[in-house]
């Protein structure tokens, strides 16, 4: 009989209307694990219990503590966590990162609160559970499963604020056809880095968004305020207005790396401008993100930073993740 870990953090799924309050979160992970899941043995404890849009990175470390020490347990074939929407694709990505067992870890969460008349948690962690437990998912690393449909964690955002699947994006792993999982792919593993350490908590990575009449005045101010990274989030494939590539060049001079992402959902970043574009931000010593958007680019920016990466090996350490 398979045994899946269902860890709590909080988020919609776990929140209950409290008058002009607004929806809070309440709920434990014990009251998520009521329904029976078949042959599947179910145990819940709770990590968190807060809305994800005001999780720290400590608390993101937090989180990946009590997934590793889930994963360690080897009564336990899957671990499962109940997020928030908010920022459930940052909180994938990092355990992603650092994901080192073979068993995998799934997230899920809600778009309806637990007190809605038609409320999706239940059938979201019901279908999560599923995924942790299934052998054929094994080795692949964390995966967010909503409304039917296992991703990856790489390259998964919240696309839609209220649609019942927010999620696009990344490797469709999985389907749910009625009870029945339909696995149809793997995502491609890279070596796992080693977990957050405490530094983590305090690491300072900011994100810069680049628009028509922007100028560097914010870039810089993040650097002399005491930002070790900061992600210049370009238009189109990576380009930014006049001054950035001057702004780049000064912060890696001073010991911050720049990872340029892009502000566009979908598509790699690729220097292919000049007259400031992505090909001068880059030759000032920007680091393309590939294919993360500015948020999961962030995370891995600040996993090498608290780890102690150096700014002059920074490019080295950051591209084989993107």
């Amino acid at each position: 009989m398979a045994h899946v870990q269902l860890l709590g953090t909080g988020g919609t799924i776990a929140s209950r209307g409290a008058g002009d309050q607004g929806s809070v979160a309440t709920d434990t992970a014990a009251d998520l694990a009521q329904d029976r899941y078949g042959e599947l043995t179910v145990t819940a404890r709770d990590v968190l219990t807060t809305g994800s849009y005001r999780l720290t990175l400590g608390q993101l470390r937090t989180i990946a503590e009590a997934v590793r020490d889930a994963l360690a347990d080897p009564a336990t074939d899957g671990v499962v966590v109940t997020h928030g929407t908010d920022t459930l694709e940052e909180t994938a990505f990092l355990l992603d990162l650092v994901h080192d067992s073979a068993k995998s870890t799934v997230l899920t969460g809600a778009q309806q609160p637990a007190d809605s008349p038609a409320p999706d948690g239940p059938r979201n962690v019901g279908e999560a559970v599923l995924a942790a437990a299934d052998e054929r998912l094994r080795g692949c690393g964390a995966l967010i499963s909503f409304a039917g449909t296992v991703r990856s964690a790489r390259g998964a955002r919240k696309a839609h604020t209220l649609a019942a699947d927010p999620f696009a994006g990344g490797v469709e792993v999985a389907h749910l056809a009625g009870d029945e999982l339909v696995v149809t792919a793997a995502p491609v593993r890279r070596p796992a880095l080693p977990p957050p350490p405490p530094a983590f908590d305090t690491t300072r990575v900011e994100i810069v968004t680049a628009h028509p009449g922007a100028t560097p005045e914010l870039f810089d101010f993040a650097v002399r305020s005491g930002a070790q990274a900061v992600v210049l989030a370009g238009s189109g494939t990576g380009n930014a207005g006049p001054g950035f590539a001057e702004a780049v060049r000064r912060a890696v001079g001073a010991g911050c790396a720049v990872v340029l992402a892009s502000r566009v959902p979908w598509g790699p970043v690729l220097p292919v401008y000049g007259n400031g574009g992505g090909v001068d931000l880059v030759a000032a010593g920007a680091v393309p993100s590939g294919d993360l958007n500015p948020f999961q680019a962030r995370i891995l920016a600040a996993l090498l930073v608290a780890h102690g990466t150096p700014v002059h090996e920074f490019p080295e350490a950051f591209r084989p993740y993107c």
